[in-house]
Order: C-alpha cells, then sequence, then structure tokens
C-alpha cells in the first residue's frame, strides 16, 4: 500500500472537531488505537512486534540484534496538529518494507520500524519521551511523576493502557541493537524545494514554565490600583518572548492556563509556557536569561511572584555527517538543510549514528491543520527511504 492509502486508513482517528486537525496523545484512547493499528499492519507484513521496557514499539524484518537499521517516526500529535506531522515517517517505513520485498530484497542487517512514545510532549508536556527514556536524557522517577492537564500522572496513564510503568528508564539493550537510525519526516518550513532532501542539524531547544501568582479577586469591586494580577506579568512575558528572539531565535508561547479562568475573575494564577529555539545553545540560553528577566521585572511591578521551570532542553544536535553525505549521495545529491524542529532523531544522535529524510511541504505550515505534503513528494519519500533501507542493510 502507498504511504497516502496508510494514512488514509487513520484518517478518522483523532481528528479533532473543535481545534481541527488530530489531537492524538500519548497513551490515551486514541493513541492506544494507532498503536493497535500499526502493531496490525506490522503482523500483516510477516514483521515480529516487541514493545520495549518504554512504551516504543519496534516491529523487525529479520531477527533482533545488533547493528540494525532502524526507521520509523511517532503516531502522537500536538493539540490540533496536522496528519502528516510523526505518521508520515511511520506509514512510510511500512511503505518502504513494501517496496523492497516486492523486489525481492533481502536485508543482510536486520531492519526494524519502531513508533516511539509521546514525541511531541502534548499530553505530559515533555517531548520525545520514549526516547529520552530509552538513552537516560529524563529520570525515570520525573518521568512517571509528570501529570496531563486533568491531573493523571504519567505512570497512571500507562498502567491503565495495561502496561508496567516500573519497567521505565534507560534501555541500553534496545541501543546495543541500534547500528543506525534514519527518520523521515514532512518538512516543518519552506526550507525545501525540491520533494526530498536530508537534515543536518537541529535548532538547540527547550520549554519553560513561568508561575505567575498574585491575588484572585473581583473583577467588578477590584480597583486597578488595589491589583496584583498575574495575568499582567504574563502578557508581558508573550511581549518580551517577541522582543528577546531577534537573528534567528525563536521564542514562543502558545499556551496560558489562568486560575481559575472565570472571566468576570482577576486571577489568583497564571502558568504561561514558553518554547525557545536558537541556532547554538549560548544563543537559546542567552534569549530565554533575557526573557525571564523581563518577567520577573513585570511580576515585580505587578506585585506578584513568579517561578520558573525548565521542563526539557535539547543542545544543538549536528547529525551524523558521514551517514548524511552518504545518504545524499545515494539519493543523487539530495540538498541538506537545517531544522528548527525537535525530533526523536535528535535525541537518539547522542547515542548512534543518526540521519533523517524530509518531505517537501508546499505550505510551510506545521502543528496545524493546514500542513500538507503532495501525494506524489510522499511517494517519493518512500522511493528514498527503501533506497536508504537498502543501501544500509545490503
Amino acid at each position: 500500500m502507498t504511504a497516502t492509502g496508510l494514512l488514509a486508513a487513520i484518517a478518522d482517528v483523532g481528528a479533532d472537531r473543535t481545534r481541527g486537525g488530530y489531537s492524538r496523545h500519548g497513551f490515551d484512547r486514541v493513541e492506544l488505537e494507532l498503536r493497535e493499528w500499526f502493531v496490525a499492519e506490522a503482523v500483516k507484513r510477516g514483521l515480529s512486534v516487541e514493545t520495549d521496557r518504554n512504551g516504543n514499539i519496534w516491529a523487525w524484518w529479520g531477527n533482533p540484534g545488533p547493528d540494525a537499521v532502524i526507521t520509523g517516526s511517532h503516531l502522537d500529535s500536538v493539540p490540533g496538529g496536522g496528519a502528516f506531522d510523526g505518521p508520515l515517517g511511520v506509514v512510510s517505513a511500512l511503505a518502504a518494507v513494501d517496496v523492497l520485498r516486492a523486489k525481492g530484497f533481502v536485508p543482510r542487517r536486520p531492519i526494524a520500524v519502531v513508533v516511539f512514545v509521546e514525541e511531541e510532549g502534548g499530553r505530559f508536556g515533555v517531548p520525545c519521551l520514549g526516547s529520552r527514556l530509552m538513552t537516560g536524557a529524563i529520570d525515570a522517577d520525573k518521568a512517571r511523576a509528570l501529570v496531563d492537564s486533568d491531573g493523571v500522572s504519567l505512570a497512571d496513564a500507562i498502567t491503565a493502557a495495561g502496561a508496567d510503568p516500573s519497567t521505565l528508564g534507560p534501555d541500553e539493550e534496545a541501543l546495543a541493537r541500534i547500528g543506525c537510525f534514519v527518520e523521515l519526516h514532512v518538512e516543518q518550513g519552506r526550507g525545501l524545494t525540491v520533494a526530498v532532501g536530508v537534515a543536518s542539524s537541529i535548532l538547540a531547544h527547550g520549554r519553560w514554565r513561568f508561575t505567575f501568582t498574585g491575588e484572585g479577586n473581583h473583577a467588578g469591586a477590584t480597583l486597578m490600583g488595589d491589583r496584583r494580577d498575574p495575568m499582567v506579568p504574563a502578557a508581558s512575558l508573550v511581549l518580551a518572548a517577541r522582543k528577546a528572539a531577534v537573528g534567528g531565535a525563536r521564542a514562543t508561547v502558545g499556551r496560558i492556563v489562568p486560575i481559575p479562568g472565570g472571566t468576570n475573575v482577576i486571577p489568583s494564577q497564571v502558568d504561561v509556557w514558553l518554547d525557545a529555539r536558537a541556532a547554538d545553545d549560548a544563543t537559546t540560553k542567552s534569549v530565554v536569561a533575557e526573557i525571564q528577566a523581563m518577567a520577573r521585572l513585570a511580576a515585580s511591578e505587578e506585585g506578584c511572584g513568579v517561578r520558573i521551570t525548565q521542563e526539557s532542553y535539547g543542545d544543538t544536535v549536528v547529525f551524523d555527517e558521514v551517514l548524511r553525505d552518504d545518504l545524499s549521495t545515494v539519493l543523487g545529491g539530495v540538498p541538506a538543510l537545517p531544522t528548527g524542529a525537535g525530533h526523536d532523531a535528535g535525541i537518539l544522535a547522542s547515542r548512534v549514528p543518526t540521519a533523517m529524510l524530509f518531505v517537501r511541504n508546499p505550505t510551510g505550515v506545521s502543528h496545524a491543520p493546514e500542513e500538507y505534503a503532495e501525494p506524489d513528494d510522499c511517494e517519493a519519500g518512500v522511493a528514498a527511504l527503501a533506497t536508504t533501507l537498502e543501501h544500509l542493510a545490503a
């Protein structure tokens, strides 16, 4: 089946009737349905399926073992996300296996398609959770204690899904089997002008939670001069992020949660999440430090408090240059370009040779319902991935 055909098969799963697009989050009902769908598709192809200690699913062509060629991506999304971010890499991997089998290819090295858990962090706040746990980039106890917006912990969500949260943590056995990892992904900007390219690097990026505290009160009975309104420094943070992000840096506030959240109530607390990214570690941290200073000043001027928590962070990632150049050559000299988006491939890059293939995005829109890739470009991505797997596993 083609990549677009496989995407069509899950087109109704997790469709968000309120936001548009898709809302598919780690260990929720929708993501569990997608995991079952993936397992069924893998079994249909005669692949042997296993779930590792962190909930990542592996579908093997050949006996699991060292020096394996691994591909895949994720099935979860941001709230109201697009149809391609994550699933395109998964369905393209399945379709590439179909292409190689149809031509009679028999891999010398084992090949596996992996589906990572909670790559977007849309439910529990930490992106690339499955790969971070596997590599030890996040402490297992910290991960188990993460909670979603309803107060459900990751440990409880895993238990409800019928798995054991006590097994979470570094998985050296799984890492030892990876000879290299190649993730196909829709390009998330306007940088790719041909159907397929390869990634060169990922911007340093992270997420910070700002908790502003003040005094909840009546919107009509409280004079403006008597207020300690945490929404005021929260609003200042949004503007500070725009001001600090210069010279190619990016700073975004995409989520604000006031407590209690009434229209005629001055909030007692406002939580604001900042996403910041830049070309290198020093610049990213400088941008965030400037925003933090502005936030503290704004809170003080309003008579409010502020607590800042770093929820995740990743340094600049430069993908394995030998592997990148090899794949670019094998694919006919396709271009290499950096990305501002984080990926499981970026987490794995610290431990194993890692590369990424990009499929052109004509709109340049991602993390939104308008995200798109042309069917012909999707199939070009499948062909490129099949060529890559054949080259690496021969």
